[in-house]
């Protein structure tokens, strides 16, 4: 339902989230004139604060996490935020939260980060307030649930109280501009479309690596691992990105109903398809870090690294492999997708140095943002034993090439499109029962085979049967 909303309700508000990426996102949207003028933000969370102390607490937060020179109008922001303690746990001050956002001339959106355990609840509270109506949309953090079923059951709940279009559940991942350049490098050039399947790809290579261990998410990592935190969403969405078909229009129905298509056609992973790991005491960046027990306090089977070898079953994809992995205490932090293209047919050069190797194109998410494609040029010079060939790069630096563009973090560019209605970079609840589905046969797989992590050393590229999981196939990962 499209309605640009004039209120902004944020659950969690004295979270870790809203502290380093929703009021600096909020912020610098109002300093660029992209919030309406009268749109007032509502923060909620179990703390007792007055809207002077909330205030307070924003501004500590956008000095710590907004850069110097984007804090010019801060104190014209802070003026739009109010605040009103609850404990979602219960129905009683949900009234008093009402009363406190008062009557939306044009509409409510709500961003709703809490704990699965509060979803329904929560959704109730809304329900019992009068604050769920046709002029309320609401935005989900994840995580959805821990499998299909308990999903099913956060979504049965929310599906009660708001109606499909206006239920707006995030992957942040989604926001970034190089995941929407994938977009448009593939349906705004024509030169990949002709080549983008099965008859001239090899592989896909996914990575999501980072350098950091638990942090502040011990209690909800060891419940959740690699494969249901990264995989499930981020990664999965990486790959319907790459592998979906070109939809009719960019909108939020076209593009997702391309998206669950792929999900819908990836094929069960097989024994021998998929590797985990937990990492051990080693270094990062020449410091010494703990292993994962030892940061857990206890011992524990969760995986912090997984590799997998997918295959989506479709006339386009059929017989490509997609290699994803991730994991925590790898050597960088790193999110990019390999395009691995095939060798050319037949080559007419011959003698030393002649040898062609395949192109390949690699789109890095974070930390930088860059497209890098490798091309086969002829080394300058003379040789009698014919032509010398090597790869050489073709490289655009998103922000080099676009110098002078505002480069916005995710949240940004997510929680306008919540407070305008757009839900085209948001996932839809057919997407993630498909996601869900593939996970769960995935973990089944693991408790019928007995599979347990293997250890790897913290600053390592996870064990090294995942490192064999692509060499069976003559593939080697991407670093």
């Amino acid at each position: 339902m499209m309605f640009t909303a004039d209120r902004l309700l944020l659950f969690g508000a004295t979270g870790d989230l809203s502290q380093r990426m929703l009021l600096p996102s909020l912020c610098a949207l109002a300093q660029d004139g992209l919030l309406a003028p009268g749109l007032t933000i509502v923060g909620t969370a179990r703390s007792q604060m007055s809207d002077a102390e909330f205030r307070d607490f924003a501004r500590a937060a956008l000095e710590k996490h907004l850069p110097e020179g984007r804090r010019q109008g801060m104190a014209a922001f802070l003026e739009r935020l109010s605040y009103q303690s609850l404990d979602a746990s219960t129905l009683e001050g949900f009234d008093a939260l009402a009363k406190k956002l008062g009557t939306p001339a044009q509409g409510l959106a709500i961003f709703l980060s809490t704990a699965p355990s509060l979803f329904e609840a929560t959704i109730a509270g809304l329900q019992s307030a009068g604050l769920t109506g046709d002029n309320v949309r609401i935005g989900l953090e994840k995580p959805l649930g821990t499998s299909l079923e308990s999903s099913r059951e956060i979504n049965d709940a929310v599906a009660a109280a708001f109606t499909e279009d206006r239920i707006f559940r995030i992957d942040h991942y989604l926001g970034k501009e190089t995941v929407q350049n994938l977009l448009a490098l593939r349906f705004a050039n024509i030169m990949f479309e002709p080549i983008w399947n099965a008859n001239y790809i090899d592989h896909v290579q996914i990575t999501v690596a980072e350098t950091v261990g638990l942090e502040s998410r011990v209690a909800y990592y060891d419940d959740s691992g690699a494969l249901r935190d990264m995989v499930q969403n981020h990664m999965l969405q990486l790959l319907a990105l790459v592998a979906m078909e070109p939809p009719t229009s960019f909108d939020a129905t076209a593009v997702r109903d391309e998206k669950v298509k792929v999900l819908r056609s990836l094929r069960k992973v097989a024994e021998g398809e998929t590797v985990t790991g937990q990492y051990r005491a080693g270094a990062i960046s020449g410091e010494a870090v703990p292993g994962y027990d030892e940061e857990l306090g206890k011992d524990s089977a969760t995986e912090t690294f997984v590799a997998i070898k997918a295959h989506v079953d479709n006339w386009r994809w059929k017989g490509v492999p997609f290699y994803l992995r991730t994991g925590k205490r790898l050597p960088e932090r790193v999110t990019e997708i390999v395009v691995q293209f095939r060798c050319v047919p037949f080559s007419i050069f011959s003698g030393r140095g002649a040898k062609t190797k395949p192109n390949q194109l690699v789109i890095g998410i974070q930390p930088e943002e860059n497209i890098h494609m490798s091309l086969m040029a002829k080394v300058p010079g003379l040789d009698r034993e014919g032509i010398r060939l090597r790869p050489v790069p073709l490289d655009i630096s998103m922000p080099d090439a676009l110098a002078g563009a505002v480069h916005r973090i995710a949240y940004e560019r997510l929680l306008l499109d919540l407070i305008e209605g757009d839900q085209t970079l948001f996932v839809r609840r057919d997407e993630v029962e498909a996601q869900w589905g593939w996970v769960d046969a995935i973990r089944a797989l693991w408790a019928d085979s007995g599979l347990e992590p293997r250890s790897y050393g913290a600053g390592n590229w996870g064990p090294s049967a995942a490192i064999a999981l692509a060499e069976r196939d003559g593939v080697t990962w991407h670093e």
